[in-house]
């Protein structure tokens, strides 16, 4: 699941900054998310992403619901296995 995609499942609220320029690789885009966990500032590119506040980063959905939820491995599993699931 791309980075993006799973901040969108996290987050109370998300939203991309539209003003960000990327230095480095053109598909980076920046969000500002608030989560439980607190607030946040995500660069995100594919499945990579990187909390320029608290100078963490990792890849892949696991590490980014451990980070902004604050999470042991098995709970962010399960959260985004319940979130990805379609309602209804």
């Amino acid at each position: 699941m791309p980075s993006e995609d799973a901040l969108v499942l996290l987050a109370i609220h998300c939203k991309p900054d539209p003003s960000y320029q990327p230095v480095k690789e053109p598909t980076t885009r920046r969000w500002h998310a608030r989560t439980s966990g607190g607030e946040f500032e995500i660069l995100t590119t594919g499945a990579k992403w990187y909390d320029t506040r608290a100078k963490i980063g990792g890849g892949g959905a696991i590490d980014l619901a451990m980070h902004v939820l604050r999470l042991p491995f098995v709970d962010a599993v399960r959260i985004l296995i319940d979130r990805d699931r379609p309602s209804g």
